[in-house]
């Protein structure tokens, strides 16, 4: 598919002045295909060529102005349209449409537990032409009226409010003017809670063998999604810019969700079937808040090229944590953000594919697609954070409030918004952009303690180029609780420093950042090094434990600290710890990185048994239920770990834990799978599982122990359907995956490590970036640490022309297993 280039994209928002897609798409035309008649009303500024984007399957009729076009003249997902004359034009485009099976454009799923189907689109970026025709970049917005003819018993839902009018036919309010990638439909037999809020219509659906769940949740989403929507127009001026407020949880969804204007598609495992932790509906109630924001930030002024996707979503995961954090019983994202998020930006900073916050050299829509990493999310929000405590939260909200003013229902740049923030004080905020949103890369700041008695001062090193607002925080040892810290001081110190910062007494733990205002990685002095080792639990603020486990973490990762030192750390402080986000972040960096990548595979036994021993004691310590969410994040690391099946085999059988929880559907599948890795299940026990769990979850969950299952047919079964057929969808690829490799079958897998590449390439450039991007984050040997995968990895780059998606995910694959290798070295 030819990709759309900065400068086409330039030429042709100086031509034409988009105003209207006229769109009817008919979803009764069979299982393969749907119709798809889009009529779009343009003026042309000039006389001039250009063109029009769309991928049929077939296409059938093409008329400008009244007059027909050669379909012949389609050339991939371009249609020309030469020697347009200044003035006002009618584009129509009849064509059928194929459905997809990967989340790309209009995605068809039937639900294995009723056989009901259901459909809904993804347009962005640049699949808006799988669906109708159109003049596909941001900055060409219109207005967009749609007609859907849908089977008689299902329900449409659209931007807009959606009228039936009869005989399977639904039209949805025209919306304002909004970019072609934010155009949604979603189609099927519904579940819907309706209600109204501050007079717009709300509604929360999903599929129908979903209902009990949603039902049982309903009262909670809607309430996460008033107080954001109310705390939204507390700091906003500009009202909520559309008619309605729908939520829909749709199957098979890529990303976490979608801030389509009035219609926000989420995934849908954010409809709960089984126990989940607060922090996991925390992080759900997060998402709302996140994609609320959008709103505002996204979809009433939009970026006006990719370039700037990173203030979308940067913008939108700062309100979503500080507006939760605000308005709802959740009041200690930042911790989660600390642990989980911050974490994600860190490692992506640290790998060859880095590239600025906003990054300047996006020169088309596959550059553009790459970005989407922990660069544009969180360590844009954290540069955000970092600015508002910089500004003020007065005056940045000011200046997003002019922002709002000045370019609703239009496009924005970055200068437009640098602009805007610059009105409102007297900081040079151009500057701070430069030094924060221009560069690469994670600042360092080290510590360093002089003096003596009770007269120290503080000397930062500062291994980096950005300027930081950073707390300091001194803690003593309580004298009256053996193992408890206290805090005797936080000091405000800025970064570069001018001179010393004074302290008086040495503290038994400085620790910089504290509070976790700013981006960067922080180390210990030696003394402060010691005091963790002994009191990190002591600590009394949980995220100020998360900057600690945050700094042992880098530390690791960057080969200071051993991986063993970790796992001591986590095996003496963990048990004690009362922060679900806190627990799940620094289990699974201990599992998942220390026990099956940076430790050797001589030292893995031992790691393992170690975090068993860990959970075995959070599981004690939970025996009276009052943490069930501590409890259940034990028990499920518990059984990924379980290195003998006795033990969850007796849980399996008897359908819960000692002492709860009863084994809901995700603990089953868990404990399936973890028995499939160590070949004490069958096919007939995943059949029979299966059987009685025919869900969409089921279905993933069955794949995944078959995957995982020490037989050498079982695993060349599961890799002609990853890699040969290309029948699965996205979720049952993605799950295939996951049960595939597995440290434990190193040597029955060995021989598809080099397999891996040479397939990886060929189904990413059949098969597109969705499944691009799952073949390379889940279908990697990331187990196989050793210089051979590197070797191969590294000649396929060279030699074997990846896709763009695929080409980034290698390279932050090889990137982490080069850095696994540096760190097993003694």
């Amino acid at each position: 598919m030819s990709v759309l280039t900065r400068d086409e994209a330039q030429s042709r928002a100086k031509l034409l002045d988009v105003h209207r897609y006229t769109i009817e798409l008919d979803l009764t035309t069979g299982d393969e295909t749907f119709g798809s008649t889009t009529v779009i009303r343009f003026t042309a500024r000039s006389a001039g060529d250009t063109f029009v984007e769309l991928r049929p399957m077939a296409l059938h009729s093409v008329t400008l102005d009244g007059e027909p076009l050669d379909p012949d003249t389609l050339d991939d997902n371009r249609l020309p349209l030469p020697g347009l004359t200044a003035g006002d034009h009618e584009l129509r485009v009849r064509a059928d449409m194929c459905y997809s099976t990967t989340g790309e454009g209009m995605h068809r799923f039937t639900d294995p537990t009723d056989g009901e189907i259901y459909l809904y689109t993804q347009l962005f970026m640049n699949d808006v032409q799988r669906v109708f025709a159109a003049f596909d970049q941001p900055d060409l917005k219109a207005v967009f009226e749609l007609t859907v003819k849908a089977p008689e018993t299902w329900t449409v839902l659209a931007n807009g409010i959606t009228e039936h009018l009869g005989d399977g036919r639904w039209q949805a309010a025209p919306t304002p003017l909004v970019s072609t990638y934010l155009v949604a439909v979603a189609a099927g037999p519904w579940h819907s809670v309706r209600t109204e809020h501050q007079g717009l219509p709300f509604g929360l659906h999903c599929r129908r063998s979903l209902a009990p769940h949603l039902d049982a949740d309903a009262d909670e989403l809607l309430e996460i999604t008033k107080q954001c929507y109310d705390r939204y127009h507390e700091k906003f001026e500009e009202p909520y810019p559309f008619d309605s407020y729908d939520q829909a949880f749709v199957p098979e969804f890529n990303a976490g969700a979608m801030e389509n204007p009035g219609l926000v598609t989420f995934r849908d495992e954010f409809v709960y079937r089984s126990a989940v932790t607060d922090t996991e509906r925390q992080t759900r109630a997060m998402v709302i808040a996140h994609e609320m924001a959008h709103m505002w930030f996204g979809d009433l002024v939009t970026l006006q090229w990719w370039d700037d996707i990173w203030l979308n979503e940067s913008f939108a995961e700062y309100m979503g944590y500080q507006t939760l954090t605000e308005a709802t019983r959740y009041t200690d994202t930042w911790t989660d953000f600390g642990v989980v998020r911050k974490a994600w930006g860190y490692d992506a900073d640290q790998r060859p594919s880095t590239h600025p916050v906003a990054p300047e050299n996006v020169d088309d829509t596959a550059s553009a697609l790459l970005n989407f990493d922990g660069i544009s999310y969180a360590k844009g929000a954290s540069a955000l954070r970092q600015l508002v405590t910089w500004l003020g939260e007065k005056d940045f909200l000011a200046g997003i409030n002019t922002h709002f003013a000045r370019h609703k229902f239009a496009n924005a740049t970055l200068a437009d918004f640098i602009d805007s923030l610059a009105a409102h004080t007297d900081r040079d905020v151009h500057a701070w952009a430069d030094a924060w949103l221009r560069t690469t890369g994670v600042d360092t700041l080290t510590p360093t303690l002089t003096g003596s008695n009770g007269d120290h001062t503080l000397t930062v090193d500062h291994h980096g180029s950005r300027p930081h607002r950073v707390a300091v925080g001194l803690y003593d040892l309580d004298l009256a609780d053996e193992g408890s810290l206290t805090l005797r001081e936080r000091i405000e110190v800025d970064i570069p420093q001018h001179t010393p910062q004074p302290l008086g007494k040495r503290p038994a733990l400085l620790l910089l950042n504290d509070g976790d205002l700013t981006y960067t990685k922080v180390r210990f002095d030696p003394a402060s090094f010691e005091t963790v080792r002994t009191s990190l639990s002591g600590l009394p603020d949980p995220l100020t434990r998360a900057v600690v486990w945050n700094a042992l973490r880098d530390a690791v990762r960057d080969g200071d600290l051993a991986p063993t030192a970790y796992l001591e750390a986590a095996r003496a402080h963990l048990p004690k710890e009362t922060d679900l986000a806190l627990v799940e972040g620094v289990l699974a960096f201990a599992s998942r990185q220390v026990a099956d990548r940076y430790v050797t595979p001589e030292q893995r036994p031992a790691a393992v048994a170690t975090l068993s021993a860990l959970c075995r004691d959070l599981i004690r310590r939970t025996e009276d239920g009052d943490h069930p969410g501590l409890r259940l994040i034990a028990v499920r690391h518990f059984i990924e770990g379980a290195a003998h099946p006795d033990t969850i085999a007796a849980w399996l059988a008897d359908g819960t834990v000692p002492g709860g929880p009863e084994l809901d559907p995700d603990l089953r599948w868990r404990v399936l799978a973890r028995l499939a890795v160590l070949g004490a299940t069958d096919d007939s026990a995943i059949a029979a599982e299966l059987e009685r769990d025919p869900s969409a979850t089921g279905r993933e969950g069955a794949a995944r122990c078959r995957a995982a299952l020490p037989d050498a047919d079982a695993k060349e079964r599961a890799w002609t359907a990853m890699f040969s057929t290309d029948s699965l969808s996205n979720y049952l690829f993605t799950a295939t995956a996951q049960g595939f490799w597995q440290p434990e079958q190193a040597d029955l897998v060995a021989a598809y490590v080099p397999r891996f590449y040479e397939d990886a390439v060929a189904v990413a450039a059949r098969r597109g970036p969705a499944i691009a991007d799952a073949a390379g984050r889940f279908a990697f040997p990331a187990h196989a640490v050793d210089p051979d995968t590197l070797r191969l990895g590294e000649h396929c780059l060279t030699h074997a022309d990846p896709t763009p998606a695929l080409r980034r995910k290698l390279i932050d694959q090889l990137d982490d297993l080069s850095r696994a290798l540096r760190v097993r070295k003694p």
